[in-house]
């Protein structure tokens, strides 16, 4: 898979994610999104997730890049 490909795929999963917690109360949103990333994508889905969001984070849905402050950046080996 292309890293391209790889952004797509992590773009659509970080939206559907999102769209999932657009529908809970909005105090809890942010942190639904965050803490689903948290507990099931491994850290270098994350980074490549971060990389996405630190150029730009096009495609995105809004909600995914207000989680970004709550999820945890993976630190470089």
């Amino acid at each position: 898979m292309s890293h391209d490909q790889t952004h797509e795929k992590l773009i659509r999963m970080a939206n559907q994610i999102a769209t999932f917690f657009e529908s809970q109360p909005e105090a809890v949103r942010a942190d639904g999104v965050a803490t689903h990333i948290n507990k099931f994508w491994e850290p270098r889905m994350r980074r490549h997730l971060f990389e996405h969001i630190d150029a730009g984070g096009e495609g995105l849905r809004p909600l995914v890049l207000d989680a970004a402050r709550l999820i945890k950046r993976p630190i470089d080996a």
